[in-house]
């Protein structure tokens, strides 16, 4: 019997458009992760507070998801993708007036304001791929889709490394690489703080003018009405049979857990490598190499799942995850630094498979059930600020603390490698 097409003819433009948001979300993500080291800086505050920045990016998906979702149910994808969008450029402007100001605290509301237009987007996009065709295909085709995540993120890692962190003057060191920022006057720190507000300021000016070109193009193209749009029961029936459907509830806990594993691995990668004596600015590159592990994986995850099942090879990555994990704990120096990167790799399948295997089979629930899916990337907010919090303690049983802080990693692979034993078991049952 012939292989059911991933992609129809008569889906391939929009399915081209919507795919491009996925980069455009990548890049937003990752371009935000190292500014909690560098408003650690910057701001003189301690790396747990710093971590508020993650606290505002991945709670404004927390707060928009279910709102998303509900309009789509109203009106239809690509209303809420233009929604989305005018959002995202919103919070990106916001940060004009709040490098004016020199306020964190606007900086984490503009963040805020801009995950609640990513918060409509993934709430929209990734069901809309999932639906563009057979159902047989859906997870492949999610995966295929997200390939382009990352290759995004990649572009954000550039943008933070060689744009924001090269050029922020509180990042000079003297001869015995201690920072000179901190030896300064109240006057002289003052100075560059307004100077370093305005580097990272820029970039999220120029986002915010490309998403509002992508707004166009959106206007411009006809997008197709497909499954999951404008159904017919009512909402609240919507959530009772969520709630009723175990994989779907254990997938939400999975993806809540992985999101946190993904945010902990690429924000607090900077800081282990700061503690073995690398440079943030270098550090970054680290994080751009470990992003390239995991465009490479997510490619190479796409082709397995051709030949193998999606559930068994997410437990087998979470395993291999625990394990590039343990050796970031144990292992001292730029070994430990190595695993880290690794640990990437194995992350690679996770947010659309662990999404794909939650929506099977859910039919017209798929749009609320996608915002609960994306609820979960409140596992972003909730864990940088714990790790955070751990590093602050500079050393813990005679290791350095960043180390032992990757025990919150490990404890998410944990999670994740569970969920797909049991949802393996559970396709083995029916």
């Amino acid at each position: 019997m012939a292989q059911s097409q991933l992609v129809e003819k008569k889906y391939l433009l929009p399915f081209i458009v919507v795919t491009s948001l996925f980069a455009l979300w990548g890049f937003a993500n990752d371009i935000t992760n190292p500014l909690v080291a560098a408003f650690s800086t910057i701001m003189e505050i301690p790396n747990a507070k710093a971590a508020l920045v993650q606290f505002a990016f991945y709670g404004g998906y927390a707060t928009m998801a279910i709102p998303a979702a509900l309009f789509v149910r109203k009106y239809n994808y690509k209303k809420a993708i233009i929604l989305g969008l005018a959002l995202y450029a919103t919070g990106a402007l916001l940060f004009i007036p709040a490098a004016q100001f020199e306020m964190f605290g606007f900086f984490l509301a503009s963040l805020y304001v801009l995950t609640f237009g990513l918060a409509f987007l993934e709430t929209t996009a990734n069901p809309y791929i999932l639906s563009m065709g057979d159902e047989k295909t859906a997870t492949r085709r999610l995966n295929l889709a997200q390939s382009f995540n990352p290759l995004g993120s990649i572009l954000g890692m550039f943008v933070a490394s060689n744009v924001i962190l090269a050029y922020l003057d509180s990042e000079a060191r003297n001869d015995i690489g201690e920072l000179v920022f901190n030896t300064l006057s109240v006057a002289e720190k003052a100075a560059i703080r307004t100077h370093d507000l305005a580097v990272i300021r820029n970039p999220y000016v120029v986002l915010g003018l490309v998403v509002l070109a992508m707004i166009v193009v959106f206007l411009a193209v006809k997008m197709p009405n497909t499954r999951g749009e404008n159904p017919k029961t009512p909402a609240r029936d919507s959530f009772k049979r969520l709630l009723k459907n175990k994989i779907y509830r254990q997938g939400v806990i999975a993806q809540v857990f992985y999101v946190g594993v993904q945010i902990m691995c690429w924000t607090f990668i900077i800081h282990y490598a700061e503690n073995i004596g690398i440079p943030k600015a270098t550090a970054q590159r680290y994080n751009m190499l470990a992003m390239g592990m995991f465009i490479s994986f997510r490619f190479v995850s796409t082709f397995l799942m051709r030949y193998f099942n999606s559930r068994k090879l997410l437990m087998y990555f979470a395993v291999g995850g625990m394990i590039t994990i343990t050796g970031t704990i144990f292992i001292q120096g730029i070994g430990g630094l190595y695993c880290l990167i690794a640990t990437s790799a194995f992350m690679s399948l996770m947010f659309p498979t662990i999404y794909g295997i939650s929506l099977e089979g859910i039919g017209e629930d798929a749009t609320l059930g996608a915002a609960g899916l994306v609820m979960a990337i409140v596992g972003g907010a909730l864990m940088p600020p714990l790790q955070g919090a751990i590093i602050d303690f500079g050393s813990i049983a005679g290791m350095p603390a960043v180390n032992i802080s990757f025990v919150l990693p490990f404890i998410c692979f944990v999670v994740i490698a569970r969920f797909g034993f049991l949802s393996l078991k559970r396709l083995k049952t029916d």
